[in-house]
């Protein structure tokens, strides 16, 4: 049974010839399929509660084994799911920990305080003690937004953890200009309103988000496409809202400014054809840590999660090997 998931937040489903039938409800089929594959895998929903702010995770395994526990971040507008395909190559003893970030899925949905990326790493830390994650360290897995999240944790919690994965992070100063920052530039210098590329309302927005994040086009039938937005749209005014504070002052060169403080051990992974933040960032990385270990994807954009997920799951299960031994800092070229 093939998948197909998309790191932007997008898609878990099954691409089968009963999903183009399936006329009246394709955003809550594409709800079940997430259901399905979460058994399948081992993965159960929980909760946990800090004061009144909920929150809400998916977990397999228990912590305290001969490896780390892993602390997966998501990126914008994608929920604890889109990690589905990394997770099915992750070892099976390793405990897994997927979190819906501030304001996504079944976290609590609160205001522009906790959007800004400072904001979701306190939001960040009070999940990880409310669940007792900080007794002993673990690693963090960031892609994204969640990437720029991760980092910044990095930077100011260094006890907590034992390394960190950043997987296309956003909040940096990139040398090579994106296709998607060029978008921006182009609509902050208009008068007319225009939609954001990432927070698409139509079936033809959709196809040029995908195409935008992904490095081989994906072409879908026009029920997905439907169930997607299905799906979407009625949170899109939250994604406005939590996408303005991270492209904001505050939040837009938050790892830029936090990645000096990185103590721990670093590993960088990036699809060489990024159209959302451009690879280059990778260089930027290396440079302020030059010990950090940085794996490049060929022929892979920006959604690494959907278009090489047992490459990802294999480099990172290779790092925390190498930590163990004493010998994480060798660069590979993918």
């Amino acid at each position: 049974m093939e998948l197909l998931f998309l790191s932007g937040g997008i898609l878990v489903v099954p691409v089968l010839a009963f999903v183009t039938s399936f006329l009246f409800f394709p955003g809550e089929l594409l709800k079940a399929y997430n259901w399905f594959w979460r058994r399948k895998l081992g993965l159960a929903v929980r909760y946990s509660h800090s004061g009144s702010y909920r929150f809400c995770y998916s977990v397999r395994g228990t912590p305290g084994g001969a490896v780390p526990s892993l602390l997966l971040l998501h990126g914008f507008s994608a929920t604890k799911d889109m990690w589905l395909p990394i997770v099915k190559y992750l070892p099976k003893n390793q405990h897994v920990v997927c979190v819906d970030m501030p304001g996504h899925e079944g976290t609590s949905r609160t205001g522009a305080e906790d959007y800004c990326i400072q904001g979701q790493v306190l939001r960040i830390h009070q999940f990880v003690k409310s669940i007792g994650l900080d007794k002993t360290p673990f690693h963090v897995i960031g892609t994204s937004m969640g990437g720029n999240v991760a980092g910044v944790y990095a930077a100011q919690y260094p006890a907590h953890l034992c390394g960190a994965t950043l997987i296309c992070p956003a909040g940096l100063v990139y040398p090579t200009e994106s296709e998607f920052i060029a978008r921006l530039r182009e609509m902050e210098k208009s008068d007319e309103p225009e939609s954001i590329p990432l927070i698409p309302s139509t079936p033809q927005e959709l196809e040029s988000m995908l195409r935008l994040c992904c490095f081989k086009p994906l072409k879908l039938p026009r029920q997905v496409l439907r169930g997607l937005l299905d799906n979407r749209i009625p949170n899109n005014g939250f994604y406005k809202e939590v996408f303005m504070e991270i492209v904001g002052e505050k939040s837009r060169h938050s790892l830029q400014e936090h990645m000096h403080l990185i103590t721990s051990p670093l590993q960088v992974i990036w699809g060489m054809k990024d159209e959302v933040v451009d690879v280059s960032g990778a260089e930027v990385l290396q440079k302020s840590l030059p010990n950090c270990r940085v794996d490049l994807l060929d022929n892979c954009g920006h959604s690494v999660v959907l278009e090489r997920p047992r490459k990802a799951a294999t480099l990172i299960t290779e790092f925390l090997s190498a930590q163990e031994v004493g010998n994480g800092n060798a660069k590979k070229l993918s």
